[in-house]
Order: C-alpha cells, then sequence, then structure tokens
C-alpha cells in the first residue's frame, strides 16, 4: 500500500476515533446534568465543531490572531503527531478535546459570541452543549 494511502486512512481513522470519544464525553456530561441523551444531536456535535472552527478561521471580521489559533487547531487534529498518541485508549483522544475546548473558549472570548452564533452550523440545543463544554456560557 502507497504511503500516502496510510496516512490518509491514518487520519480518517483518527477523526473517527475522536468523534466517538467526543460522543462519549458528551452522554456522560448529558447524563450528570439530568438531561435525557439525543443521539442524533449527539453524532452531528462534532462535525458541526469542525465545520464552526473553519468558518471562524475563514472570517475576516474575526481577529487575525484567533483566526490562526484556530488555523493551527484544525492542523492539529488532521496530523497524526499528539501530545498523547491518540492509540491509548480513552486518554489519547482525550487530549485532543481538551485541545478543542481550549481553543474556541479562546475563539469565542477574542471573537465574540456574535462570531460563534453566527457561524453556528448546527440546533440551539448543540450550540448550548458546546458553550458548556468550553465554559463560555
Amino acid at each position: 500500500m502507497p504511503e500516502w494511502a496510510i496516512v490518509l486512512l491514518s487520519v480518517a481513522g483518527g477523526l473517527i476515533l475522536l468523534w466517538i470519544a467526543l460522543l462519549a464525553v458528551l452522554w456522560v456530561q448529558q447524563r450528570r446534568a439530568g438531561n435525557a441523551v439525543d443521539w442524533r444531536e449527539i453524532a452531528r456535535l462534532v462535525p458541526d465543531v469542525v465545520r464552526l472552527i473553519r468558518r471562524l478561521a475563514a472570517d475576516p471580521e474575526v481577529p487575525r490572531g484567533t483566526r490562526w489559533w484556530l488555523v493551527g487547531l484544525l492542523g492539529y487534529l488532521l496530523l497524526p503527531i499528539d501530545l498523547v498518541p491518540d492509540f491509548l485508549p480513552v486518554i489519547g483522544f482525550a487530549d485532543d478535546a481538551i485541545v478543542v475546548a481550549i481553543v474556541l473558549r479562546f475563539a469565542i472570548r477574542h471573537a465574540g459570541m456574535a462570531a460563534v452564533e453566527r457561524h453556528w452550523p448546527g440546533t440551539p440545543a448543540g450550540l448550548r452543549t458546546v458553550l458548556a463544554l468550553t465554559r463560555a456560557s
């Protein structure tokens, strides 16, 4: 198998595992809050967060430094090199989720809630969940 195909499959597999790990975190948080778990809403959240990051990074109204942080986050998520290797169960993807939450919180503080609401592609419930995860609500 060509090396580029191995890299492509590794990136796709890592994104799928990250998605599954974030689903588990969201499920636990919803249960702690006493809310019913809507799996369709949770399953749509990860792609919505990726689209939000991409849209904020492309918005010229967002401060340049914040856009650079968002582009760096997208690069970090796409690269197979992490702070904690992804092959370690749970903790390997927890670092990705933590980095996403930190950068999103930074972006919300510097770009403003209006920019986040303007670019959020999902439902209002999904946005509330993201804001709760970033503790920006």
